[in-house]
């Protein structure tokens, strides 16, 4: 008589030869490595993110998004009515990865390592900037924008000069960001060079591009330019 041990998997041959299943303890327990996770928000989110690093916004479809997750697109509509409600979603969480410093007694180099780590966040995920420019009211960038003006309030700004310099902070992050991902993508530092020997070998049509070493990274940088031009707004802010 064969006996089997509890936990120990049955052959289909074995249930027949009494004719019924064998009982629950014996039958073989299916992998939890094969069962898919449930659909999530975070989920959707998570693989959204990953399909837009690598087709940037306009290769993001819902159909391809279901297909990272292993799920029927209609799957995807239980959670998000529509792709903007993904890249929405999408961009709020590219804002959570930028730290809120700690409030200091410093409110300039407050909002210079709030600055810098919002263009480093940028810069890791280039499509991110041209889609800031949509309604931002996710919880990351409200609280990001929130630690912002509560910097700028403690150095004097307020009512208007408070929103013009909170607006100016935030375009002059977003558009140097969306430059210099642009550069990247479109295959700096060779085009950037070439655009620079353009400008030299026509000095007489633009003797002031040329002088000033516009597009010239060996004497400006992306890193230099985009903290000198902070610190121009900051100081701005402060003179107020």
């Amino acid at each position: 008589m064969t006996t089997v041990e509890p936990g120990m998997s049955t052959s289909p041959s074995m249930a027949r030869d009494n004719g019924t299943a064998p009982p629950v303890w014996l039958r073989a327990v299916p992998s939890r490595a094969r069962r898919k996770p449930p659909l999530s928000i975070e989920r959707i989110v998570d693989a959204a993110v990953i399909v837009l690093d690598e087709l940037g916004a306009e290769g993001l479809t819902m159909r391809c998004l279901a297909q990272r997750l292993d799920v029927t697109a209609t799957a995807l509509y239980w959670h998000v009515r529509t792709k903007d409600d993904v890249l929405d979603l999408a961009v709020d969480q590219i804002f959570g990865d930028v730290p809120v410093p700690d409030a200091s007694d410093n409110w300039l180099e407050d909002i210079r390592l709030l600055a810098r780590a919002w263009r480093g966040a940028m810069l890791d995920h280039p499509w991110a900037p041209g889609l800031v420019g949509r309604p931002m009211l996710g919880p990351n960038v409200l609280a990001r924008t929130e630690f912002l003006q509560s910097a700028l309030v403690r150095g004097g700004c307020s009512g208007l000069h408070l929103a013009v310099t909170t607006r100016l902070l935030a375009n002059y992050v977003i558009g140097a960001s969306l430059t210099e991902a642009t550069w990247r993508r479109t295959g700096a530092p060779e085009t950037r060079a070439a655009a620079r020997a353009h400008i030299v070998a026509r000095a007489d049509a633009y003797p002031t591009l040329d002088a000033s070493g516009h597009l010239d990274d060996t004497r400006w940088d992306d890193e230099l330019l985009f903290e000198e031009a902070l610190n121009g707004i900051l100081q701005t802010a402060a003179r107020r």
